[in-house]
């Protein structure tokens, strides 16, 4: 780490819990490059076609419980 980096870092550790997390969301996001103009659009739709399937009860939906034990031993190796 650079000594530029390193102060920088250090300053942004004395601000409170809420500026931090501000400044680290800022900071992620400009990693993620440009906006693409149609993804909120094409997540709307997604969303809506979702619930419209659960509502129409054509998904098999799965418990919470068994989801997280499912992630956690493909993440973990349990």
């Amino acid at each position: 780490m650079s000594k530029v980096v390193q102060s920088v870092l250090v300053e942004a550790l004395r601000l409170d819990l809420h500026a931090r997390a501000e400044l680290a969301a800022e900071l992620l996001k400009s990693l993620d490059g440009p906006e693409d103009p149609g993804a909120e659009a094409a997540w709307a739709a997604e969303i809506e076609r979702r619930v419209a399937a659960i509502e129409a009860g054509t998904v098999e939906l799965e418990p919470w419980e068994n989801v997280k034990r499912r992630i956690e031993s493909e993440i973990l190796g349990r």
